[in-house]
C-alpha cells in the first residue's frame, strides 16, 4: 500500500504520526512524508499579548487554516499526483492533505494530537476557510487517538484508541522538565521559574528547551539540553514538570510517573484542566513550582493501565 503522511512542523504534530510510519514501513508498505513549515517571521508578533481565546482562534483559523494550508498545498498536490497514495494519514492541524484527498477521492484518516473535543471545535474555526465538503469529511473520517477514553469522550463518530509505544520502566533518578519546542519562540519564558524552583534541591534535574537559549545562571544540579528523546528522559524520571503538551502528558501517564503541569497556551490549558479534574496531575502557577516539586502528586496508575492496554497503531488502523 502507498501511504502519504502529512503534518505541520513541530514535534507535537509530527510525533503521533511516527509510530504509524514505522509500522507501515516495517510491514513493507511504501510511505512518503510531507511536513509543511511556512515562514513564521512576523506572523506571531504580539501573540503572547492575546487572550487565550484569541490565541486559540488565531492558531486554528489563521495559522493552521489559512497560512499553513496555503504554504503546504503545492507540495501535497505534487505528492498526491506523483506518488498516487492509496491512503493519507494526517494530523488534525494539517488541512492541505484533506483538501487534496477530497478532490482526488483518496481515503484519509486523522491521527489525533490533542483531546477529541478540542479538535472537533477546531473544525468549526475553519468553516468558511476550507471547502464545505472538506469540513464535513474532517468530521466523519476515522479518528485515531492515544488519549484514554475514560478522559476523552469523543464527538467523532468513528473514534479508535491506540497505544503509541510500550511505556518505559523508569529508574526514578531525576526530575524531567520540558516546556515543549516552541514556547520560547512565542515569547513565553517558564525556564527561570523552573530553575529558581529547583535551585538548591538535592535532586538532579534534566531540562530540555527545544532551542538554544540564554538561560542565565543555571544551578549545578540542572543539566540543560536542547533535545532528549522522550522515552530516554522518561526512563530516568521520578517526576515530570511540563507545559501540558499532549505528547508529554500521555507519555508520562503511560509510564506511571507523577506529573506537574505549568500550562502556557493552546491545548495545554484544556489538558491541564482535564487532568487536574481527574486527579491525574497537579496544575500550578510559577510561584508554586518549588512546593509542588518538594511534595509531588501520586502517579495516576489507573490511567497508566488503560493507556498500556490500548492496541498498537496498525491494529487500530486496520479496524
Amino acid at each position: 500500500m502507498r501511504v502519504l503522511i502529512a503534518s505541520t512542523a513541530g514535534a507535537g504534530h509530527v510525533g503521533p504520526l511516527l509510530p504509524f510510519a514505522a509500522a507501515l514501513e516495517e510491514r513493507g508498505d511504501e510511505v512518503r512524508r510531507v511536513i509543511g513549515e511556512p515562514d513564521r517571521r512576523g506572523t506571531w508578533d504580539g501573540f503572547e499579548e492575546l487572550s487565550h481565546e484569541q490565541q486559540s482562534a488565531y492558531f486554528g483559523r489563521e495559522w493552521f487554516g489559512r497560512i499553513c494550508t496555503a504554504a503546504a498545498q503545492p507540495a501535497i498536490d505534487a505528492a498526491c499526483d506523483e506518488f498516487r497514495p492509496e491512503l493519507i494519514l494526517r494530523e488534525p492541524c494539517e488541512y492541505a492533505s484533506a483538501v487534496a484527498a477530497e478532490a482526488r477521492g483518496i481515503p484519509h484518516v486523522t491521527i489525533a494530537i490533542s483531546q477529541a473535543r478540542a479538535e472537533w471545535s477546531c473544525i468549526e474555526l475553519v468553516e468558511g476557510v476550507l471547502p464545505g465538503a472538506v469540513v464535513e469529511a474532517l468530521r466523519t473520517a476515522p479518528y485515531l487517538s492515544r488519549f484514554p477514553g475514560s478522559l476523552d469522550r469523543s464527538p467523532f463518530p468513528d473514534t479508535r484508541r491506540y497505544a503509541e509505544s510500550q511505556a518505559p520502566e523508569s529508574t526514578r533518578e531525576l526530575v524531567y522538565a520540558t516546556f515543549g519546542t516552541v514556547a520560547a519562540g512565542l515569547g513565553y519564558d517558564p525556564y527561570r521559574a523552573l530553575l529558581d524552583a529547583v535551585d538548591g534541591l538535592d535532586v538532579p534535574v534534566l531540562l530540555t528547551t527545544g532551542e538554544e537559549l540564554d538561560l542565565g545562571p543555571v544551578p549545578p544540579n540542572v543539566r540543560v539540553e536542547r533535545w532528549v528523546p522522550q522515552p530516554e528522559a522518561l526512563a530516568r524520571a521520578s517526576l515530570v514538570v511540563c507545559h501540558g503538551g499532549s505528547g508529554t502528558v500521555l507519555g508520562t501517564l503511560a509510564a506511571g510517573i507523577p506529573l506537574i503541569i505549568l500550562p502556557l497556551f493552546a491545548d495545554q490549558l484544556s489538558n491541564a484542566r482535564m487532568l487536574a479534574e481527574a486527579g491525574a496531575a497537579r496544575v500550578v502557577e510559577p510561584h508554586e513550582l518549588r512546593a509542588a516539586i518538594l511534595d509531588p502528586p501520586s502517579p495516576a496508575l489507573d490511567l497508566a493501565r488503560e493507556l498500556r492496554a490500548a492496541p498498537p497503531p496498525l491494529t487500530a488502523l486496520r479496524r
